[in-house]
Parts: structure tokens; C-alpha cells; sequence
């Protein structure tokens, strides 16, 4: 049986800054001024992205469209992203038998962006229901692979105002969270990467620039090493 696991990425993530030695280390997020897209990602990924790539060649990123990212920006192979548009923790049940096929040793969920949409009178439960049947699902059909519950990203204020839904995301999370423990299973917040950094939002502020991806597989990678 697997033990719950949190990666704590803000440790990571100064410990990168300090390790790089990066114009940003030690000083307090409210006062840093965001850096470029392409300094962030030299400030904060260590490893070339080949590497990365490398790394998580036996996994797969199960999601919706923000995971869809990671072979759409071609930083993974599209055989280790297993992701859609609109995706939600129901209708990622249709995936089992592909995800059955490619048999990783390790699973990668990020899903919640769409289901605290879902036109339903409580989105959050809606979708903590499915999410447990689809990781009950994942454990019986591939009962040796280790799954890992990513956090839903937050969104930039103007994304906010057009969606006010989505100020339910910190909830979800901790909802996420909880849900992680009772499966024991590992959950990865990615807020905290993301924080004081706008610039690697899309021009949506919901969606993310190329450089995000890598930097979140660095946040990931100790999962699979």
C-alpha cells in the first residue's frame, strides 16, 4: 500500500533559486519582480529538457487541456500524455483501457479545471465522486503504478472576473488534498510554483506558456527518480 505523500514544491522551488543562484533568491514574493518566461525558466529548471523528458519516459499525465500542454508544446512524447480538451475526472473513465495499454509505472492526474464548471448543483462534490471512482479504477487495473493528484492551477484576476467560478479552486484543492490522503496516495500542490509569476500564464490567464511545462516536470521529477 502506498504511503501519502505531499511534495512540498515551495522548498523545491527556493532551493532551485538558491542553488542558481538567481537575482530573486531571498527576497520575499510580494516585493520580486516577475521575471521574463524564458528567465523563469532558467532561474528554476536544472535539468535540460531532453532530461526531463528522459525522466518521466514511463509515465503518463493523465488530464484536460492544461496537461495537454506537456505534448502540444512537444516536451513530452504524446504517448505519455493522456489528455483532452473539456476533460473531466468522469469522462476520464473513457481512457482506462488506452491508459490499461501503455502500462505506467507512474500517473500523473490533473484534473478539476472543467468539473468545478460542470453545470451540476454541487460541482465539487460531482467531482470528488468521479475522481475517487477513476483512482479506484486506475489502482484495479494497474494496481502497481503510483499515482500522483496534481493541484488544480490557479488563474490570473482578469481570467477571475470573467469566470467567478473559479475562485473555487483553493477549495478544491484542499478537497484534492483530503481525497489524496484517504486513497494514500501523493498529491503535488503547484500553486506555489506559479505564484509571482504571471508571465507564464497565457494570454487567457487559464492556459500556460511552453516554459511552464518543464518547470513543472522539474518540480515533479523526484516522483520518478
Amino acid at each position: 500500500m502506498k504511503k501519502m505523500l505531499e511534495i512540498g514544491l515551495t522548498g523545491m522551488i527556493l532551493c532551485s533559486l538558491a542553488a542558481c543562484g538567481g537575482q530573486n533568491a531571498g527576497r520575499e514574493p510580494s516585493t520580486s519582480q516577475p521575471a521574463s518566461a524564458g528567465q523563469t525558466q532558467e532561474a528554476f529548471a536544472g535539468t535540460p529538457q531532453t532530461n526531463l523528458a528522459s525522466l518521466f519516459q514511463n509515465s503518463v499525465f493523465l488530464g484536460d487541456s492544461i496537461t495537454e500542454g506537456l505534448s502540444y508544446h512537444d516536451v513530452l512524447d504524446e504517448k505519455n500524455v493522456l489528455a483532452g480538451a473539456g476533460k473531466t475526472a468522469e469522462f476520464a473513465m473513457e481512457d482506462m483501457e488506452e491508459l490499461s495499454k501503455r502500462n505506467p509505472k507512474h500517473i500523473f492526474i490533473q484534473l478539476g479545471s472543467d468539473d468545478i464548471l460542470w453545470p451540476t448543483d454541487n460541482p465539487q462534490e460531482y467531482a470528488i465522486n468521479h475522481y475517487t471512482a477513476l483512482i479506484d479504477a486506475i489502482q484495479q487495473k494497474l494496481p502497481q503504478a503510483e499515482i500522483t493528484i496534481l493541484s488544480v492551477t490557479p488563474v490570473t484576476e482578469e481570467a477571475l472576473g470573467k469566470e467567478p467560478r473559479y475562485q473555487n479552486i483553493p477549495a478544491y484543492n484542499e478537497k484534492l488534498k483530503e481525497m489524496a490522503a484517504k486513497e494514500q496516495i501523493a498529491f503535488a500542490d503547484l500553486s506555489a510554483m506559479i505564484a509571482g509569476h504571471p508571465d507564464l500564464f497565457d494570454t487567457d490567464g487559464i492556459h500556460f506558456k511552453p516554459e511552464f511545462y518543464p518547470l513543472m516536470l522539474e518540480a515533479l521529477k523526484e516522483r520518478v527518480e
